[in-house]
């Protein structure tokens, strides 16, 4: 199978329950299906102004947002199926994630997730940077830095680049499936 959710989200603060936009990317047979962006009202109404000149986002733009309880239960819960999960140093949203769930006493469902950040590091060793913005300009990607859905769609394209790398490496004419992937990348599934 060969299909997975990508997923950002951008923060107020380092407070993992802050999240004020989420991204959702969703890939089907390594091609994109769906995409979701929302702006997201944190508990707390203030954005540190160093993360606001990361993201540009500032309280006048998610005061009217809607909470994270209100788009997890009217927009997103449906992306959360038993398809696995990749975010660029996953640990980071994976941990906005959780936290989130927590606060809103959603029940957290089963999470399958992988890191693109890791794979990344092992697919191309010798780039001096993993980041989404050198991988983006290493392989021409269009890419809109610290937008949630721009950062969940360039994380995609990145799965997608490795598989076929992969593929080419190995003299495959068909891409790798995404649990050949990791494996051979020694990048780990793991559970939320």
């Amino acid at each position: 199978m060969n299909d997975f959710i990508a997923i950002d989200f951008e923060t107020a603060d380092l407070s993992a329950d802050s999240a004020i936009s989420v991204g959702l990317v969703k890939y089907r047979d390594y091609k994109p299906l769906a995409s979701y962006y929302s702006l997201i009202k944190p508990p707390v109404p203030y954005i540190r102004p160093d993360f606001t000149e990361l993201h540009g986002l500032t309280m006048d733009d998610v005061k009217d947002a809607p909470d994270f309880k209100y788009i997890w239960e009217n927009e997103i819960r449906g992306f959360f199926t038993a398809v696995p999960f990749a975010a660029h140093n996953a640990d980071f949203d994976m941990k906005v994630l959780s936290a989130l769930l927590h606060l809103y006493e959603i029940p957290v469902p089963q999470i399958m997730y992988f890191c693109t950040l890791k794979l990344s590091r092992r697919l191309w060793p010798d780039l001096r940077s993993h980041s989404l913005a050198n991988l983006a300009k290493t392989f021409n990607i269009i890419y809109d830095a610290h937008n949630a859905v721009a950062d969940a769609d360039t994380c995609a394209k990145i799965v997608v680049l490795g598989a076929q790398a992969v593929a080419q490496k190995s003299k495959r004419k068909n891409i790798i499936g995404l649990e050949s992937l990791l494996k051979k990348t020694g990048t780990a599934m793991l559970e939320l």
